[in-house]
């Protein structure tokens, strides 16, 4: 059966390739949607998770950098039994000599530690920490203008996380006056023996106008992350309904074109279900090595987009297994359904009208 369908692919060369290239154009838009909003929400979730176990934001707030939380808290926060240390953060965006955005990280002194630095020292009052890719991109590598401030450029560091490494950060009082905050975020770390739920109840009390989590709940129920995830699954859809539209279309044409062979095998004996079973190994094939293309194409096309200046590193893919092999199924789903639907419609045909070239 499997000699039978190659052997079916080969002889329609020019209809197999459009299929083919059809399939590999539908599977890479569906892998780089996915997986670039799978790297933004991981990028994101990483930085946050390298801060603590908990974190505390404004209350009813729509996202992060809507926050203010009074950094006051900090000194009550610690007297709590099982934390260990609490960091404070601003997060702000602002434009940096021809850069039209550059996220602005304004971070108590004990955050420090979490940039690596590949040159000079920490910043210190009035002076600014840049990351590579921003630093690169510079004109003048001396200062940073930051909403009219000016910064002397105290050091480089360097980050996996594509956020922080196109960033500028700042010491947090000095981002307070210029984003007229007191704190967007405030990260409890506890102790490794602490339990998590208690902390959480306690540092509620301290405050009604703040809200905390536990770093881990806080990913999975942050709304910008459900926005991206679900503006990528309907993108995705429609990918794929773009996909199986011209599969459908294509396989139609093909089927037509076979019409003949499909009616001496009906004359011969053969039933419907083993001509529609023939057809689905046919387009398993196809969807499978359309499936490989693809996977390869999308980690070339997401190394371009990691290592782009113009992106800042601010865009990145992650292709996860999870992801992969939910692709790897949606890639042979569209190519069995986009093949079967005219098979079983042409393999009904009676079979002498179908050795006559009767129109199905």
């Amino acid at each position: 059966m499997l000699h039978h369908a190659i052997k079916a692919l080969k002889a329609n060369r020019l209809k197999t390739t459009l299929i083919y290239f059809s399939l590999i154009f539908s599977i890479v838009s569906i892998f780089l949607i996915s997986s670039i909003s799978t790297g933004i929400i991981s990028m994101y979730s990483n930085m946050l998770k390298t801060d603590g176990d908990i974190i505390i934001t404004q209350a009813k707030i729509s996202d992060t950098f809507f926050s203010n939380v009074d950094i006051k808290l900090i000194k009550k926060i610690k007297s709590i039994d099982g934390v260990k240390d609490v960091s404070a953060m601003i997060v702000g965006a602002s434009p940096v000599e021809n850069l039209p955005i550059v996220a602005i990280y304004g971070v108590s002194s004990n955050r420090f530690k979490n940039y690596i630095l590949i040159k000079d020292s920490y910043p210190k009052k009035g002076e600014a920490l840049v990351g590579q890719a921003i630093y690169d991109k510079l004109k003048n590598t001396s200062e940073v203008t930051i909403a009219n401030e000016t910064f002397k450029i105290s050091g480089v560091f360097k980050s996996e996380i594509g956020f922080e490494n196109g960033s500028v950060v700042i010491n947090i009082d000095e981002a307070g006056k210029i984003f007229n905050k007191s704190a967007s975020l405030l990260m409890v770390n506890s102790d490794i023996q602490a339990n998590i739920e208690n902390i959480v109840n306690n540092i509620k009390k301290l405050d009604r106008n703040i809200d905390a989590k536990s770093t881990n709940k806080f990913v999975e129920n942050y709304n910008q992350f459900k926005i991206i995830k679900t503006s990528s699954n309907v993108i995705s859809f429609i990918a794929f309904c773009m996909g199986l539209l011209g599969i459908v279309s294509m396989m139609s044409i093909t089927v037509n074109q076979r019409k003949s062979e499909f009616g001496i095998k009906r004359a011969l004996g053969i039933s419907t279900k083993e001509i529609v079973f023939m057809i689905m190994i046919e387009s398993f094939i196809l969807g499978f090595f359309s499936f490989l293309s693809a996977f390869f194409l999308s980690e070339i096309a997401l190394y371009f987009i990691e290592n782009s200046s113009q992106l800042q590193g601010y865009v990145n893919g992650e292709i996860t297994s999870t992801l992969a092999f939910g692709i790897f199924v949606a890639s042979i789903s569209m190519a069995i359904i986009g093949a079967i639907i005219p098979a079983i419609n042409a393999s009904k045909i009676d079979p002498i009208i179908l050795i006559q070239g009767t129109k199905i």
